[in-house]
């Protein structure tokens, strides 16, 4: 009967520690995705940034010159 106790309480600590093993793997994976998926985002995030930037300062470049307004006369009544 001990021994049978003895099996018993090794098996659900084993079983306990597998349980453990297998969540630690799946936090692991869900973390390795989770920063794959921040860099990749990052990545296109700054690749859009310079597309961006690099259009603005083209079209800054090439904007004709602003023509000058005269100031507005005040209204007579």
């Amino acid at each position: 009967m001990v021994e049978n106790s003895k099996d018993t309480a090794r098996a659900r600590a084993d079983l306990r520690f597998k349980k453990q093993e297998e969540a630690a793997t799946v936090r692991q994976k869900a973390m390795a995705e989770y920063v794959a998926e921040s860099d990749a985002r990052q990545a296109k995030t700054n690749k859009l940034r310079a597309l961006r930037l690099a259009k603005e300062a083209e079209d800054l470049a090439n904007a004709p010159a602003a023509p000058v307004k005269k100031p507005a006369r005040a209204k007579k009544k």
